[in-house]
Order: C-alpha cells, then sequence, then structure tokens
C-alpha cells in the first residue's frame, strides 16, 4: 500500500491536472459559442444563393455547366480539414483514418503521384507529409483563423484546374457540426458538383447552445421544432419570378463558382465549430475522469490514515500492557 505521502502528492498532481482540464473546457466552449456565431452570419447567404440555384434548376432542368459534368477520373484532389492542436478527442483521429482510406482507395486506381491534397490544419498537413502524397500549399492558418478570401482563392485555383483538365475530381473530408454533442465525419464530392443532390443534404445545425448530453439535446431539438412550426405559419414566400439575362447557363456559370466558394468557407466553419465542440467534449470528460479518481485517492488517503492512527493507538496500549 503506498505510504501517505505518496498519495498525497498524487492528489496535489490529480487535483493540478483536473484545473487545467477544467479551464481548457471553458475556453473550448467559449470559442464553440463564437464559431456557431460565424456559421449563423453565414447562413442568409448561403439560404438565398441555395433558394436562387434551386428556382432556375426548377425552371430549366437540362441546365449545365463546365463543373458538373462528368469524365473519366485520371487525376484527384482532396480537400481535408483537421485541426492544428490535439487534445480534441478523435477529431483528428477520425479525420486521418478515412484521408488514409481514400487515398488507399484511389492508388490502386490512380497510383499515388495522381492524387493531390490540400491539408487545412497542421495535423493532417504532418499526415500527408508522412504519406509521401504531393501537398497543394500551406493551408494550417486557416484552421485557427478562418478567412473568406482565401478560401475562394482556394476554390478558384480548384476551380481552373478542373477546367483546364489538370484534376478530374475533388472530394472534401471534413466534420459537419450539427450540435455541441454531435459532429458527422462527411466525405463528399466538391467537383463535378452534382448541382441537385447538394441541395438535398443535411444542414440542420444547433448553433444556439452548447450542452452535449443526449437528453438535453433531445429536449432543445423538440423545442426548436415548435418554434419552426410557429415561424413557418408567419413566414412569407419569396418572389421566385426571376429574369435571366443573357440565358441560364450563363447565369448558373457565374452563380456555381459562388457556390463553390461558400462550399469550402462552410465546411470550414463546420470543423472549427466540430473541433471546439470535441475539444469541449474531451476536456468535460477528463474533468469526470479526474473528479473520480480523486474520490478514490481521498478514500485511499482517509483509510491509510485511519489505518496509521489505529497502529500508533495499538503500539501505546500494547507499551503500556507490558509495562
Amino acid at each position: 500500500m503506498p505510504s501517505l505521502k505518496e498519495i498525497k502528492n498524487r492528489l496535489t498532481s490529480v487535483n493540478s491536472t483536473r484545473k487545467i482540464t477544467s479551464a481548457m473546457k471553458m475556453v473550448a466552449s467559449s470559442k464553440l459559442h463564437h464559431a456557431q456565431q460565424m456559421i449563423e452570419n453565414m447562413l442568409p447567404y448561403e439560404t438565398m444563393l441555395e433558394h436562387i440555384l434551386k428556382t432556375f434548376l426548377a425552371s430549366e432542368a437540362d441546365a449545365t455547366t463546365v463543373f458538373n459534368v462528368e469524365r473519366p477520373v485520371k487525376r484527384v484532389a482532396l480537400v481535408v480539414y483537421a485541426s492544428n492542436s490535439s487534445l480534441c478527442g478523435g477529431f483528428n483521429a477520425n479525420v486521418i483514418r478515412l484521408l488514409q482510406h481514400i487515398v488507399d482507395e484511389y492508388s490502386e486506381k490512380l497510383g499515388k503521384d495522381n492524387i493531390i491534397v490540400y491539408s487545412i490544419g497542421r495535423k493532417v498537413a504532418e499526415k500527408t507529409a508522412k504519406m509521401g502524397l504531393h501537398v497543394a500549399g500551406d493551408f494550417t492558418g486557416l484552421a485557427e483563423k478562418p478567412n473568406v478570401k482565401q478560401c475562394i482563392e482556394i476554390a478558384r485555383e480548384i476551380g481552373q484546374k478542373f477546367v483546364s483538365g489538370e484534376i478530374d475530381r475533388v472530394e472534401m473530408i471534413y466534420h459537419h457540426f450539427k450540435s455541441a454533442g454531435s459532429q458527422i465525419l462527411t466525405r463528399k464530392n466538391f467537383l463535378p458538383i452534382d448541382i441537385t443532390e447538394e441541395l438535398k443534404r443535411d444542414r440542420s445545425r444547433d448553433l444556439n447552445s452548447t450542452v452535449t448530453s443526449k437528453e438535453a439535446q433531445e429536449y432543445l431539438k423538440k423545442k426548436a421544432s415548435v418554434q419552426e412550426q410557429k415561424q413557418e405559419e408567419n413566414v412569407r414566400p419569396l418572389n421566385d419570378n426571376f429574369i435571366v439575362e443573357p440565358d441560364m447557363n450563363t447565369v448558373l456559370s457565374q452563380l456555381i463558382p459562388k457556390y463553390l466558394h461558400l462550399m469550402l468557407y462552410t465546411a470550414l466553419l463546420d470543423s472549427i465549430a466540430s473541433e471546439h465542440a470535441a475539444r469541449m467534449v474531451a476536456m468535460q470528460t477528463a474533468t469526470d475522469n479526474a473528479d473520480e479518481i480523486l474520490r478514490e485517492l481521498n478514500l485511499q488517503y482517509n483509510k491509510s490514515r485511519q489505518q496509521a492512527i489505529t497502529n500508533e493507538l495499538l503500539d501505546i496500549v500494547g507499551g503500556s500492557v507490558n509495562n
């Protein structure tokens, strides 16, 4: 059995660790709230652009552009989102595992030399370097400070390579942020874009809460659905009577690149929010584990102290009897 001093030293160590994990959980919660606000500020633009594209597709189903033309895949690009730092549970490990799976899948068909990776986040950049893949550039700064302009530049570069035939397919790997307690690892085609399929994808997000427990999430979801029903009763439909000039394909050729910029930026914001949510959950779990260890150590310390007192009393009683 460890001595009282050893138990006391471990108590001090675990308590210090608990203070750190608790502080990191609060910091992650604050950053998550900020990331949720950034997504919320972006949503009106996304909603309107989505509405316009849906209207155009409904009016002319055969509209095509160079960005949605399927062709034989000879070279592929992967846009992968991860984080710059650790201590966020399985967030980075899940992304890297899916990246490895996709690379193995394409390596068999195309060879590793025909795979280009746009790595956003230091963790995935380090992994791609170890795997010997061709990295398109250094975008690690985006994982901490999202920048619309840089996302537009990346999307424009990818779009130009796709149009020129340097790349035949582009895929994205990121975490879709649904709520503080749920982040879904997503593999999605970026180019060629299937507009109809893209507009049907799940966009539901809980941007008002940092609660991670399942019961609380279910309660908030039911409450939100009731509020949405009330809002739908009062919402007026938008005017869909658009006049398209000069023609549908020309307008789509302008709108779809903007939509591609938005897809990259939305995935970036989703990934950042998912990272903070994962870190918050991981730090909360670490704090709870530290509390449990402290309870066990306190119990062990009290038992050992009581045993030491009992032994001293027995020594005193035994000495007095012998005398």
